[in-house]
Formats: C-alpha cells, structure tokens, sequence
C-alpha cells in the first residue's frame, strides 16, 4: 500500500466556492475514485489557499490513470481547474507526491 500526499494551491478569491464544491462530491466521482483504488481520501485547506491531499492506495500511477480513463474525472478536473494557482494543466496533473520521511504506524 502506498500513502501518497500532495500539495497544490487554490486562488484565495476562490476558497469559499472550492470549499462548498466539495460538500457534495458527484456521487459518479466518488464512485469512480473508489473503483480506481483510492481509499481514505482527504483534502485539507488553510485559509492562504494551501491545498494539502492525502490518500492511500496500492499503485498511485495506477490510480491516476484508471481516473484518466473516466469521464466524470474529466469533467470534474475541466470544472476544478480555475480554482487552482500555478498550474499549466488539470488539477490531477498537478499532483506531485510529497516524499514521506517518517510514518507511525
């Protein structure tokens, strides 16, 4: 199992409405993240737009491209994509996972 945690930046004039998109997830996109293997996924958001992600799965680029080859990942990532600062692609492009240097288990 791998524990993968990322970090992206959301637009400040943005925080609000991001923060109120994720109250009521697609029910398709939940159901496609879980059949892509993501488990225990969690987004947490401070005030200055700093996006920290974390999930768990078996093989993250597996994951990745099993929500690549979804259409309700594509529609999701056109929507979430103005929200984001800094980034050249989708948001999921964006995604680079932090090296872990300790975990207690």
């Amino acid at each position: 199992m791998q524990r993968i945690c990322f970090r992206l930046r959301v637009r400040e004039d943005k925080l609000a409405e991001y923060e109120s998109r994720h109250e009521s997830v697609w029910p398709e996109m939940r159901d496609a993240l879980s059949a892509a293997g993501w488990r225990n996924y969690s987004l947490f958001l401070d005030d200055a737009g700093n996006l920290i992600g974390y999930l768990e799965c078996d093989d993250f680029e597996r994951a990745l491209t099993a929500m690549e080859k979804t259409d309700v990942n594509a529609r999701w990532q056109e929507e979430m994509a103005p929200f984001f600062e800094g980034l050249s692609g989708r948001p999921d492009e964006g995604m680079v996972p932090l090296r872990e240097i300790f975990h207690l288990a």
